[in-house]
């Protein structure tokens, strides 16, 4: 009986052992999946740099998973590296009927599944071709990697890169260090690119330049399409043509239809006249050589004797010549404000011909020279050599000059001309329907009398930036008015305004207006019960209560 349940004690320990270690984890184990030799002319056995191989020759034939190695002769190493070959000899690695590299030489790694292949690498799939001197594979990834230089070239591009990876599943090729694309448009050059060989676009990150037939394109950060040719790109990012440089943090270009959109710091600038425009929004249309700034109060500066005009509207355009009878040309409105150290101006909108030098302002334009105030109904400017040579005043023209004590000299008529030297009023002609005012000072500190003239032609000769001399063409209707008797009402002209309040500084045209702050809508009521209305105070007058 002792011996029964001494056996049956044994028997349950066992089984309780048993079960105890079923359900106790196993450690990991690393698979090792062996290289299978599938074909070889002759094995021979040896030693190579003092470790035991065999050596495989003729038609060399070894089998991993999807992966298979082709060569004339492999060394297979024995022991703990029974799973290292190394292969001479037109070496050929293929993964799954889609990738194929060959080189003079390769060492396979069948525990990490690495190949390392040198000698006139070629690796293929059916996207592209690579070309490299050396190469590593990675069979699990499917990653190529190449750091001695590489060429890809597939069916649309052309690709060149110092050091560079290739993921095979993705499609993904990841360029480092002196990258060059050479596609049928453009040549691009980076130092770190992306190229899917699916969607043939481009993905760059770092400065990049890239030129093409119809304009060259600089960006920081984006995408091109080789296929589309269209482009995204970000910070930095500029179009180079022949006629314009347009740039902004923020660029789409589309090469085929030739159109271009940039947002945030744009910059426009006319490399023919060099005139630049600076806005929130460009739009450039390269096949009719127009583009126009916008957003923000876009500013436009340019050189003149040697000096900047600045202008500001609430919209720049600009228009290329497009043959002989055309002008190149640039339009602002409305609101437009100048500023140049001896012009300001004002006017609803102005256009200027940058083919025959003439500016045209509209709809009752202001214009400030020095001391002296024009204004007309319309307004024209006649450049040469970029400074002010002519100006046209028509309809209802008036001119207001401050003399040293605040006295306003006035000429006004139908039309006026008024000539310029080195950037100051030198002479004006009136024609028609021509009235003046002009105050006679002693020493610039004392009025001696009024000059009122009427006549229909008349010349204004100015000097130092103060009115000297008029001259009538045809026999005037003046009078002198000595200062005692000279009334307030006789000292202006009908139609006269001095308007120094509205001349142009240099920081209102510069000026970038705020945001518009967002509406608030008015708070609802959150008690729903009528007020009371509540009994007016009574207000008192000399002691008696008013209801």
């Amino acid at each position: 009986m002792n011996y029964t349940k001494l056996l049956f004690s044994l028997v349950f320990s066992l089984m309780a052992v048993v079960v105890f270690g079923q359900q106790r984890p196993k450690p990991a184990q690393t698979e090792k999946v062996p290289v299978d030799l599938v074909n070889a002319d002759s094995l021979v056995g040896g030693v190579f740099n003092g470790k035991k191989i065999d050596k495989l020759i003729g038609s060399v034939v070894f089998k991993q998973k999807d992966g298979m190695l082709y060569a004339d002769s492999v060394y297979q190493y024995k022991g703990a590296e029974s799973n290292l070959l190394e292969a001479f000899g037109n070496v050929r690695i293929t993964q799954a009927d889609t990738v194929t590299i060959t080189g003079n030489h390769a060492m396979y790694n069948g525990n990490t599944r690495t190949a390392a292949i040198d000698g006139n690498v070629i690796m293929r799939d059916p996207r592209m071709t690579l070309n490299t001197p050396s190469l590593l594979y990675n069979l699990e990834t499917k990653t190529a990697t190449y750091t001695e230089g590489g060429t890809i070239v597939d069916p649309e591009n052309r690709l060149q890169s110092r050091r560079g990876s290739y993921n095979t599943t993705t499609k993904i090729f990841d360029f480092q260090q002196d990258v060059n694309v050479t596609t049928a448009d453009y040549n691009i050059k980076a130092q770190n690119m992306k190229y899917n060989t699916l969607t043939k676009v481009v993905y760059f990150q770092g400065p990049t330049f890239i030129k093409g037939q119809q304009g060259d394109l600089y960006a920081e950060e984006g995408t091109y399409n080789t296929l589309t040719k269209v482009s995204n790109f970000g910070r930095n990012a500029y179009i180079l043509t022949k006629e314009y440089r347009l740039g902004g943090d923020k660029l789409f270009y589309d090469q085929a239809k030739g159109y271009g959109y940039a947002e945030k710091n744009v910059s426009l600038r006319s490399l023919k006249d060099d005139v630049t425009i600076r806005g929130q929004v460009g739009r450039y249309w390269r096949e009719k050589g127009e583009a126009k700034v916008y957003g923000n109060r876009p500013v436009m500066e340019t050189i003149m004797e040697g000096d900047t005009l600045y202008m500001s509207a609430d919209t720049l355009y600009s228009r290329e010549a497009k043959g002989a009878r055309t002008a190149s040309m640039i339009f602002a409105y409305p609101n437009v404000k100048i500023f140049k150290s001896d012009l300001q101006g004002k006017a609803d909108s102005l256009s200027y011909n940058r083919t025959d030098s003439v500016m045209h302002l509209n709809m009752k334009p202001v214009l400030w020279n020095e001391q002296s105030q024009l204004v007309s109904d319309t307004i024209h400017i006649q450049m040469r050599n970029k400074a002010i040579d002519r100006m046209y005043m028509y309809s209802n023209a008036f001119i207001v000059s401050e003399d040293t004590l605040k006295n306003y000299n006035q000429v006004k008529g139908r039309d006026m001309t008024a000539y310029f030297k080195q950037g100051d009023i030198s002479k004006v002609n009136v024609n028609g329907n021509g009235e003046s005012i002009y105050f006679a000072l002693e020493g610039d500190s004392l009025v001696t009398g009024m000059n009122k003239s009427i006549s229909s032609d008349m010349i204004l000769r100015f000097g130092e930036n103060k009115l000297k001399t008029i001259s009538f063409l045809v026999q005037p209707d003046a009078s002198f008015i000595p200062p005692h008797e000279l009334k307030e009402a006789e000292k202006t002209l009908e139609g006269f305004s001095w308007m120094a309040e509205l001349r142009p500084t240099k920081k209102e045209v510069l000026a970038r207006p705020a945001p518009a702050k967002p509406k608030q809508e008015p708070k609802k009521a959150t008690n729903t019960k009528a007020a009371k209305p509540k009994k007016a105070a009574a207000k008192k007058k000399n002691g008696a209560a008013v209801k």
